[in-house]
């Protein structure tokens, strides 16, 4: 069951994230040659993993209250809403 959680969370969040403006913010850091990329990637891994932790704590304290199947459909509904704005901002 490990593996499984751990590889759907993993893939998930890596797929969302490429390309996301965080990623993008990193890189526009990363191109300054005044900047030691070092620095740069431990800013933004650790950046990414307090909101993570974040998520995770809200996700937590949020299941204890509401079911998870009345989230899904919530999640989900925010997310056509949202791409439904997209698609009429285009």
């Amino acid at each position: 069951m490990f593996w499984q959680t751990f590889f759907t969370v993993f893939t998930t969040v890596f797929l969302a994230e490429i390309g996301d403006k965080t990623q993008l913010a990193t890189m526009l850091f990363a191109t300054s040659k005044e900047v030691n990329l070092v620095h740069v990637f431990v800013g933004s891994a650790m950046a990414l993993l307090v909101a993570c932790a974040l998520g995770v704590f809200a996700g937590a304290l949020i299941g204890d209250y509401i079911p998870t199947k009345l989230l899904h459909y919530a999640a989900g509904f925010g997310f056509v809403i949202i791409g439904v704005w997209t698609l009429y901002q285009a």
